[in-house]
């Protein structure tokens, strides 16, 4: 098949039996040659992540306290896996110098890395694979953005090296050599920069479930599995809230025409979810269904607005000088709204009313609170005639009213605003619309 390389998370690691598991996926099949590790995650419901607690071990050192205490629970842990291992490793002494090390460097960054290293210390021993420490080769520029072309060449040169190698996920450094973190999740983008460095056939991304769902089961009872997805719809559907794989992941891997291989550590034989360019089977003619709550709905209504040069832009414009986001902007001839979140406009309403009447004269603005989103999306949509009258009806039968309605250019999605009080209803409504018994 060619090179794989395998991301793994932090419940995929959690503790020596995760490990076992890890391993076994791992020497299952010959290619893969490269694997990502995460730090420790939980191992039950109120445990607590090793990231999590090297965030608190640095805010001790920053606050001049003592991070012993904090320290000896991540000591602990380790020391656990490797005993469980059976591993001939100083895992005393690297962890003596991890702490001393956050201690010196004393930054959130190096702290919060620490729990990546040492899980990739202790599998690279564990496979008898090599170990590469992204610090030298995943790089950030002076002001901290991702150096994508400089990372993939100076990695794919790296990687040619070794036959089999562990790269943890999460950091890399700045030009001087200073540690720096993607967001919280980041060894997803590590997993998919290491795919295309490595020139990789397929990326695999295991995590704790076995890809993903058509809707959120805590709404939807047993939703069902989406066997394919292509990066379009994931891109969609991540930005309106569904959560298995990191936002920024995608792009990497999707440069470089890699699938992506969502799979499951605890159940390693089911297929999971493969995302891909291309639309990979006839499915069905919607993928998914995702949304958010707490949004504000900014009505603006102007008479022969269409005739009127400019008024979107001003309205746009006042916005940026709060320095507010907008989600969605739907328009009419003569009304313009625009979607952002309540946290966006938080005790700043009067004044945005203020400012956009000043600059637009418009004849009616009002701003309304508590509209949830739920976007349904699906590359079956455009060439599916009838479409929007299934999701419109599934929402009459319900009862839900809808606030706003938002199709894209591409006829990728239809975006309906609800209140928020009626989500829930809503997006099962969206399901069952789609899903109905033969």
């Amino acid at each position: 098949m060619g090179i794989i390389a395998a991301k793994f998370g932090g419940s995929s690691l959690a503790d020596a039996a995760q490990f076992k598991k890890v391993k076994g996926i791992l020497l299952a099949n010959p290619d893969r040659r490269y694997a990502v590790p995460s730090a420790p995650g939980k191992r039950f419901k109120d445990d607590t992540k090793v990231t999590d607690l090297l965030y608190q071990c640095y805010r001790k050192v920053e606050k001049g306290e003592d991070m012993q205490e904090v320290f000896s629970v991540i000591e602990q842990r380790y020391r656990e896996i490797v005993f469980e291992l059976g591993l001939d490793i100083d895992i005393d002494g690297l962890l003596d110098q991890t702490c001393a090390d956050i201690r010196r460097v004393a930054t959130p960054d190096f702290a919060a890395s620490r729990g990546e290293y040492l899980n990739g210390v202790i599998l690279s021993a564990y496979l008898g694979w090599d170990f590469i420490d992204p610090r030298g080769y995943i790089k950030f520029d002076r002001q901290g953005v991702f150096a994508e072309e400089w990372t993939n060449e100076l990695l794919g040169e790296e990687l040619k090296k070794h036959e089999h190698a562990v790269i943890p996920g999460f950091y890399g450094a700045v030009p001087n050599g200073e540690v720096r973190t993607f967001s919280r999740g980041g060894s997803d983008i590590t997993g998919a920069v290491v795919a295309r460095a490595a020139g990789a056939s397929l990326y695999e991304n295991w995590t704790d479930v076995s890809g993903f769902l058509m809707a959120d089961p805590r709404i939807v009872d047993n939703p069902r599995e989406i066997r394919y997805i292509t990066y379009a719809e994931l891109r969609e559907l991540s930005y309106m809230g569904a959560t298995v794989l990191h936002e920024e992941s995608i792009f990497p891997v999707h440069k470089a025409g890699i699938p992506t291989n969502i799979r499951n550590t605890n159940d390693p034989s089911h297929p999971g979810t493969m995302i891909t360019d291309r639309r990979q089977d006839s499915g069905g003619i919607i993928t998914g269904i995702a949304g958010h709550k707490n949004f504000s709905l900014i009505s603006i209504e102007k008479a022969m607005l269409n005739s009127e040069k400019g008024f979107c832009r001003r309205v746009l414009s006042v916005l940026e000088d709060f320095d507010i986001s907008i989600e969605h902007m739907p328009t009419g001839i003569d009304t313009v709204s625009v979607v952002v979140a309540d946290s966006e406009i938080v005790n700043r309403k009067s004044e945005i009313i203020h400012r956009i009447r000043e600059l637009c004269q418009p004849d009616h603005i009002d701003i309304t609170g508590g509209i949830a989103l739920i976007a349904t999306v699906g590359m079956g949509m455009v060439r599916s005639p009838g479409t929007a009258a299934r999701l419109f009806g599934g929402l009459q039968r319900a009862g839900v009213n809808v606030r706003m309605i938002d199709q894209g250019s591409s006829e990728l999605n239809i975006i309906v605003g609800v209140d928020t009080q009626d989500f829930e209803k809503a997006v099962r409504a969206i399901y069952e619309a789609f899903n109905e018994p033969a």
